[in-house]
């Protein structure tokens, strides 16, 4: 009875959580079930399948070449993020720590670049990297970054205002200078921060559809797993059972990238201070 009670009482407390849980597995349990239909049972209103036929991924796993998708994913999301926590982790430093003349206009400027929709640069930005024959590969998507990103420094920033100023200035007490403080103290300290910011632009070049779509629809080759599953839906004639096992087949390696880092991933997200 009291186990009963206990389970009711949860229910209870998380009904709210557990509707919205429903809500939002849903389409993911949609996906799965479409996945594993025959063509024209996946065209009609079936929601499970009446056979199943696992041999569809092993289908779109061959006509997609998904093992050279990947590889251009993960060239484009990882270096990317590398670039990125790079050029990001300094700045951020400099606008968090070190006191100059023009630091808060230059942060005014980054938040206002994060309020800059792309759409807004994308002509004189095509027009150079085409003059720079870059045009029909990633590299116009990944070299930005080693500029650093606006929306990283900011979260960066406010990350690093939480960490109490007196760890920095010991280190420099001991001798450190600003290059090996950030390095030493404030980069460990600031795991958390950096894993958020690192899987959040990871995540983001993972999905792309735009950047790869203006720089790489001529070449075949250098189609990211995003932009080649759109041209796949469209060259099938939308059978969506191979759409759909295509898109769980994308879906796996960000799945796993996050739960592998969910916990730090979580810590940097609530732990990051909106201090000014």
């Amino acid at each position: 009875m009291n186990r009963h009670r206990s389970f009711s009482g949860v229910v209870a407390d998380h009904v709210v959580l557990i509707a919205l849980s429903i809500i939002f597995l849903t389409p993911f349990f949609f996906v799965l079930l479409t996945s594993f239909m025959t063509a024209g049972e996946a065209g009609t209103r079936a929601f499970w399948p009446t056979s199943w036929h696992p041999e569809n991924f092993v289908a779109v796993f061959q006509k997609l070449n998904l093992l050279r998708l990947y590889g251009n994913s993960f060239m484009y999301a990882g270096l990317a993020t590398l670039f990125m926590l790079l050029s990001s982790i300094p700045a951020a430093y400099a606008l968090s720590r070190i006191k100059f003349k023009g630091s808060r206009l230059i942060f005014v400027v980054i938040v206002w670049a994060m309020l800059l929709p792309p759409q807004v640069t994308t002509v004189p930005l095509y027009v150079m990297w085409a003059h720079l024959h870059l045009t029909g590969s990633l590299w116009p998507l990944i070299l930005p970054n080693l500029l650093g990103d606006a929306f990283s420094v900011f979260l960066l920033r406010q990350f690093m205002l939480t960490i109490p100023k007196e760890y920095s200035e010991s280190a420099k007490l001991d001798g450190c200078g600003e290059f090996k403080t950030m390095i030493r103290i404030i980069v460990p300290m600031a795991k958390p921060g950096i894993a958020a910011s690192a899987i959040f632009l990871f995540f983001a070049a993972w999905n792309d559809y735009y950047g790869p779509l203006l720089y790489t629809s001529e070449n075949p080759n250098a189609w990211p797993i995003s932009y080649a599953l759109a041209t796949f839906r469209t060259t099938k004639n939308v059978n969506w059972n191979y759409t759909m096992a295509a898109s769980l087949l994308a879906m796996i390696p960000v799945i796993i990238i996050f739960f592998a880092a969910q916990k730090v991933f979580v810590q940097g997200v609530t732990l990051t201070g909106v201090k000014g």
